[in-house]
């Protein structure tokens, strides 16, 4: 193993720490209060090629794998962005995966240049609220018409809908009942979100403010059959093949907010004296916080291992799932160190440290949850029976 810094990897950091020190703490904060999406900062990230890094250099992206996207998202967190800054453009990163990998040559080149110039939004559609994480239970329909398809159903948590114009949504083209597999009968589609048979609306939420998700509902869509991802009632087979990586990327932004709040925690516990005496010399303080060094620390190496594994095409769900499980604790625990290393004012606006466990918290939720992860492991590295 060669543990040394890959100095293509450091100039990557560099760079993103170049932009991000441009988009102070105060930035964030008033962008979260006012409910406004991050454009200038979004602009400065595509203006330096970083929003396509991981789409084919044949379509105007850098080409570049899922170490380099994980630690550009990593980067943009510790920045003290965090998950406004990581979500504006965590799904212009990655979420055109299914069309790179299934999607046809034309598909291809009406839209990820314009992904990759950052020229072109899209959300992703997939969640609903009677099917949750059971995706297959998923009742938004499209049904065949001339040319296309017309799709009528509802979807929730769509991030970015209110500034995006396309969205990669997962509709159900065939009954479950008619189908041999429940998985069967899913069909992906880049549709249309700027059309009057939209509607959407921003969910009131705990955090993440300047990165609205709303509920999109869809009302007779017309959707051209030239936007359908590959083949008709394959979509979720199209879904699977990115889940390893979504997990491992999701994993980076924990644990740059728990870099972000460590760092905030630790100078705070340096200049504030009580006593006589900084409050970092009593070990009620710095212990919690030298754990939460070394728990970032441990889920950073499974997040590099995963990372690893899938860009070199190696079995990677075990080492996946771990990296995201272990760094949304430990993203979160940091958090939740510097907020009580702040003592009153941890609840304060005006030191951030709240606002990183507000994001921090939705890490251990989304895209999946802490306990889906444990019950891949249990499964499927322990071998104990399916739960569920």
């Amino acid at each position: 193993m060669d543990f040394s810094d890959d100095t293509e990897q450091v100039a990557i950091r560099e760079a993103i720490r170049e932009i991000c020190a441009r988009f102070p703490d105060d930035y964030w904060a008033d962008l979260d209060t006012t409910h406004t999406f991050p454009w200038a900062f979004y602009e400065s990230m595509a203006a330096g090629g970083w929003i396509g890094i991981a789409i084919p250099a044949a379509y105007g992206g850098g080409g570049a794998g899922i170490t380099e996207a994980s630690i550009i998202l990593e980067e943009v967190a510790a920045s003290g962005a965090c998950m406004n800054g990581a979500s504006a453009i965590h799904l212009s990163i990655f979420g055109m995966h299914p069309v790179v990998r299934h999607g046809s040559e034309e598909l291809r080149q009406r839209y990820l240049p314009r992904v990759a110039s950052g020229d072109l939004h899209v959300a992703f559609g997939v969640t609903e609220p009677d099917a949750g994480l059971d995706t297959t239970a998923i009742r938004t329909r499209a049904i065949r018409a001339g040319s296309g398809y017309r799709v009528t159903g509802r979807k929730v948590w769509t991030s970015k809908a209110l500034e995006s114009d396309r969205v990669l949504l997962l509709t159900r083209t065939t009954p479950a009942e008619d189908c041999a597999r429940r998985t069967d009968g899913l069909t992906l589609f880049v549709a249309n979100l700027k059309d009057p048979a939209v509607g959407i609306r921003a969910i009131p939420k705990l955090g993440r403010n300047a990165v609205a998700s709303c509920e999109v509902t869809y009302d007779g869509l017309f959707v051209d059959e030239a936007d359908r991802v590959g083949e008709e009632g394959k979509g979720f087979g199209y879904l699977l093949d990115g889940l390893n990586a979504e997990r491992v990327l999701v994993a980076a932004e924990a644990l740059g907010i728990g870099k972000a709040a460590l760092r905030r925690a630790v100078n705070y516990a340096s200049s504030r004296v009580v006593f006589g005496r900084p409050i970092g010399a009593n070990q009620g303080i710095s212990f919690p916080l030298a754990e939460a060094h070394a728990r970032l620390a441990a889920a950073e190496l499974v997040i590099r291992q995963a990372a690893y594994r899938i860009d070199n095409n190696l079995p990677c769900g075990e080492q996946a799932n771990m990296a995201k499980f272990l760094a949304a604790d430990a993203g979160f625990a940091a958090a939740d160190a510097a907020v009580q290393t702040h003592g009153g004012f941890g609840y304060a606006t005006e030191y951030h440290v709240e606002r990183y466990w507000r994001e921090a918290r939705l890490m251990r939720i989304a895209p999946v949850p802490q306990e889906m992860a444990l019950n891949y492991l249990a499964e499927h590295v322990l071998g104990l029976p399916r739960s569920y």
